[in-house]
C-alpha cells in the first residue's frame, strides 16, 4: 500500500538495450550485425544461416510437398513473397546444403485495375517484376486481375482430393527422386513464361464496378481477397502445379487472426492462418513464412540484396480507422513496438486452433461457402449467438421492411436461346408448333445467396450495392446448387434414411 512519507525520489531502472558490438549469440566470435529480438544478436553470416534453416525446417516438419511436386509460388511483389521466392531460389542452387526437391513456377496478380492504376503505372510494375522473375530462370505466369470474370464455375466446387498416402509414401518418394537425380534421368525446367496479355479497358470498367459496389472498404478488400485467391487456385490448377504456396508472415497472420474475428471468420481461423489449407480439395495452399516476422524479413532483404517491388493496394495511404483491416493492423503494430512478445503471442494462439469439417463434405455437397470454400458455419440450432444475432436484425429492420431487407435475394434469368429442356440438343417441342419455349412463361428464379454463404461472406454480400456485379461463375454455380436443393426438397418424401437401408 502506497505511504504518506514513501519516496519517489529513485526513476526506474532503464532496461538495457542490446547493442550492435555485443559478440553473435551463436557463433560468440563475430561482431553482431543484426537485433532480431532482446537478446538475440546475429552476425551477417549466422542470420543468414538462421534465416534459411527455417524454411527449411517448416518445410521439411510438415512433410506436405513431396520430391518431384510442382509447387506454384504466389509472388505479389512484397518483401515477404519476394523474400520466399529468395529462399526457393536459394534452396535449388547447386552450393544448398539440403536442396529443395520441388518444382517451383511463379505466379503474379496485377491487381492495378483493381485500385485504380493507369495502363503505363501497370506495364511499369509489370516490367520490374518480369525482370526478377527471368533472373530465377523458374517458370512464371502473369495474370490480370479481370482474368477473374471469365472463369468456369469449377473454381468454386471442391474438387475431389487425392487419397492420403501413408507414413511411409514421404521417405519412398525422398528415395525414388535421389536415385533419378543421381541417374541423371530428371531434366532441367523448361522456363515457360506467360507474359501478361493485353487487357481491354471495358472489362477494367467492368472489375472497377464490381469491387466499387462495396459500399465500405472492409468489403472491397475482402472480396478482392476472394477473387484473387479464386484466380490463384484456377492459374494453378489449369497449369498442372498440386501446391500453391503463400508468403504470408508471422506478423500478417497475427493481424489476419484479429482481423477474420472482428469480420465473424472465427470457424475459418485455423484454415486462414495454418501452415496447410485444403480447402479446395486438389489445390492445398502452404504458408512456410509463417515463422518470420515482418522485421526478420526486412533485415534479410536489405543486408542480402533482395529485390522487391512496392504495388499500391486498395488500403494505401488510407487512415487508421478507413476499415477493419487497417486499423487491426495499426493496432497490431503500434502495440508490438512496445511489447514486442505481442505478435508471437497472437501466431502462438493460432497454431492452437483446429477447425471441425466434416468428412462428408464432397465436390457435390452444398454444405460450402460459395465465396470462401470454407465449411457452412450458420447450420447450428436455436439457442446460438448467431441466430440471436439474426432475430435481432429481423426486429431492427421490421418497421422499415421495405426499404432494407435481411435476405439477399436477386433474380437471375436464364439465357434466352436456352430451351427449358435439360437433354443434349433437344427442346421442348414448343417451338415447332409455333409457340415459345414453356420456360418463357415461367417466373424468374429468385436465388437466396444468402443461404450458400458463410456468416462473414454474408456481411460481405450485404454491403454490395447489387450482387448483380459478381462474376458470372458466382451466380451459374449459385443457381445450380439452388436447383439441386429444391430438387432434393421434392424427393426428400422418396429417399431412404441411413436407418432404412437394412429393413
Amino acid at each position: 500500500m502506497c505511504q504518506v512519507d514513501e519516496d519517489y525520489q529513485d526513476g526506474l531502472e532503464r532496461a538495457e538495450v542490446p547493442s550492435v558490438s555485443k559478440k553473435c549469440v551463436k557463433c560468440k566470435e563475430a561482431s553482431a550485425a543484426v537485433v532480431i529480438r532482446a537478446g538475440d544478436t546475429y552476425c551477417r553470416g549466422c542470420f543468414k544461416e538462421y534465416f534459411i534453416h527455417k524454411f527449411r525446417a517448416m518445410l521439411g516438419k510438415n512433410r506436405i510437398i513431396f520430391p518431384g511436386e510442382k509447387v506454384l509460388l504466389a509472388v505479389s511483389g512484397g518483401p515477404s513473397s519476394c523474400s520466399m521466392l529468395s529462399q526457393v531460389q536459394e534452396g535449388l542452387s547447386q552450393n544448398a546444403h539440403k536442396k529443395l526437391r520441388f518444382l517451383p513456377g511463379i505466379v503474379y496478380i496485377d491487381e492495378g485495375g483493381a485500385v485504380g492504376q493507369s495502363v503505363e503505372e501497370r506495364q511499369r510494375t509489370v516490367a520490374e517484376l518480369q525482370a526478377v522473375f527471368k533472373a530465377t530462370g523458374f517458370p512464371f505466369h502473369m495474370v490480370p486481375l479481370e482474368e477473374v470474370l471469365d472463369l468456369p464455375s469449377s473454381v468454386v466446387v471442391m474438387a475431389p482430393s487425392p487419397s492420403e498416402p501413408p507414413a511411409s509414401a514421404y521417405k519412398a518418394a525422398v528415395d525414388h527422386f535421389i536415385q533419378s537425380d543421381s541417374s541423371g534421368c530428371l531434366t532441367p525446367q523448361y522456363q515457360e513464361q506467360t507474359l501478361l496479355p493485353e487487357v481491354q479497358e471495358s472489362r477494367t470498367q467492368v472489375l472497377q464496378q464490381l469491387i466499387g459496389s462495396a459500399k465500405t472498404l472492409t468489403a472491397r478488400q475482402d472480396l478482392l481477397n476472394t477473387l484473387r485467391q479464386h484466380l490463384l487456385v484456377h492459374t494453378a490448377r489449369t497449369k498442372g502445379y498440386s501446391k500453391l504456396m503463400l508468403g504470408d508472415n508471422c506478423t500478417r497472420l497475427a493481424v489476419k487472426l484479429l482481423t477474420s474475428l472482428s469480420l465473424g471468420r472465427g470457424a475459418q481461423l485455423a484454415q486462414d492462418t495454418g501452415f496447410s489449407d485444403s480447402r479446395y480439395g486438389d489445390i492445398i495452399l502452404v504458408r512456410p513464412m509463417r515463422d518470420y516476422s515482418a522485421k526478420e524479413i526486412a533485415y534479410y532483404n536489405y543486408m542480402f540484396n533482395v529485390t522487391s517491388v512496392f504495388i499500391p493496394s486498395l488500403d494505401t495511404k488510407t487512415t487508421d480507422k478507413a476499415s477493419i483491416q487497417r486499423l487491426t493492423e495499426s493496432f497490431v503494430t503500434k502495440l508490438q513496438a512496445d511489447f514486442p512478445s505481442t505478435v508471437s503471442t497472437i501466431y502462438r494462439t493460432s497454431e492452437k486452433l483446429q477447425t471441425a469439417c466434416r468428412s462428408s463434405c464432397t465436390a457435390d455437397h452444398p454444405d460450402r461457402c460459395l465465396l470462401c470454400m470454407c465449411a457452412l458455419d450458420t447450420a447450428v440450432e436455436n439457442a446460438s449467438a448467431f441466430q440471436a444475432t439474426l432475430t435481432s436484425e429481423q426486429l431492427s429492420q421490421s418497421k422499415s421492411l421495405g426499404a432494407t431487407r435481411t435476405e439477399i435475394p436477386r433474380q437471375i434469368r436464364a439465357p434466352v436461346e436456352q430451351c427449358c429442356s435439360s437433354g443434349g440438343g433437344e427442346d421442348c417441342g414448343r417451338a415447332e408448333t409455333g409457340g415459345d419455349c414453356c420456360s418463357s412463361a415461367k417466373e424468374p428464379e429468385t436465388i437466396d445467396l444468402k443461404s450458400l454463404l458463410c456468416y462473414s461472406c454474408q456481411l460481405t454480400i450485404k454491403d454490395m450495392a447489387s450482387v448483380e456485379h459478381l462474376p458470372q461463375y458466382i451466380l451459374s454455380e449459385a443457381q445450380k446448387r439452388q436447383r439441386r436443393y429444391q430438387m432434393r426438397e421434392e424427393i426428400s418424401e422418396f429417399l431412404l434414411d441411413d436407418g432404412d437401408e437394412g429393413d
